[in-house]
Parts: C-alpha cells; structure tokens; sequence
C-alpha cells in the first residue's frame, strides 16, 4: 500500500475459475462483446495483444464502452506489472473474473493480492532449479531500493556520471553485495503516514 498505493483490505482477491477455453471464451464474450480466437490465449492466459487491440478499437463514446476500455486498461496493469507471469504475455482468466461487476473493482484488496504474489514468486524463485522469476519486481525492486541504499540506483541527472559502475552490475556481483550487506546497510525504518 505504501509503495504502489493499492489497498491492503477490502474483499479478498479469490474465487473459482473455469479454465476451459469455453469458459474463456464466454467470459470474453460477456465482458468485451467479442469472443476469444484459439491463438489469442494459452491456456487459461489470455494474451496481452488481445487486450491492447481491443482497447485501441474501443469508441469511447458511451459507458459500456468507457467501462470496457478501463477492464482492458486494468488487465494490462495486471498482465505486466502486478501479477505478470515469466512470459510477460498473458494475463490469468481468474482476474477478469473479478472485474465482471465494475462498481466492485475498489472493494478489493488488490495490495494484499499483490503481495502474496510477490512472496510467492520469490519462494518460487528461491528454487535451486528456477532462472526466471514471475513480478510484481516493480514492488521487489522499490522496496529493495528503498531498503537497501547501496543498491539503489543513482538519479537519472547523475546516471551518466557513473554509466561505467552498472555497467558491471551483473547478477554475481548483486548477489555478493547482497551476502556482504552488513545490518547497518539496510533500513529498518517501519512505514509512516508520510
């Protein structure tokens, strides 16, 4: 909630989902008025292109319309930067699921749902035989940033001055900065209203 501003209570982000391609199909239907194609999902993950097609040939000229183009606009949110898989490419069915009744859409804990899908990609990633991991790394890497000042970045007006330091900042050389992290090196500051 303190990083990205999305609720952490509210109604839980949960429930059932119909996995089958006709299910997929019909919720498509029934949302956006125009069914799925086989290659515009995989899976029960529909792909980003359909969204962004989609929202580009949306009207905007009343509210089924408006309302359309903002669940397009918050799938995509979803697709690529809250819950995005390791393919960056689809977004789950089991979101749009949730967004069949729009006046419903704030009541969410979308923050919580968020979070429990960050700790889970890292348990995920924290698997000997894992090399990719699924996001939120936006959230990841902000909160590291914040947390641990000797890996943030350098502000943009001050980047070319050390272009030649990241150069080098391979994924070895962040996981030894990491073991050699010394307890006065991160921030153990609690969030404030500030």
């Amino acid at each position: 909630m303190m990083i990205l501003g999305h609720r952490t209570h509210g109604q839980p982000v949960t429930g059932w989902t119909d996995s089958s391609t006709s299910g997929l199909e019909n919720e498509c239907l029934m949302q956006f008025g125009t069914a799925l194609r086989p290659n515009d999902h995989k899976g029960s993950g529909i792909k980003l292109t359909w969204f962004r097609s989609l929202k580009r040939r949306l009207p905007l000229t009343d509210w089924v319309s408006k309302k359309m183009y903002v669940k397009c606009h918050i799938m995509l949110l979803f697709g690529t930067i809250l819950f995005c898989d390791k393919s960056g490419a689809t977004v789950h069915l089991k979101f749009l699921l949730l967004l069949r009744q729009f006046s419903n859409i704030k009541k969410f804990s979308w923050g919580s749902a968020c979070l429990a899908h960050m700790y889970r990609s890292l348990c995920q990633a924290s698997r000997y035989e894992c090399k990719d991991m699924d996001d939120p790394l936006v959230l990841f890497h902000v909160w590291a940033w914040i947390r641990m000042p000797s890996i943030r970045p350098l502000p943009w007006n001050n980047y070319q001055l050390s272009e030649d330091q990241y150069r080098h900042w391979t994924t070895a050389y962040m996981r030894g900065r990491l073991d050699d992290l010394l307890p006065d090196g991160f921030l153990w500051d609690a969030y404030n209203s500030d």
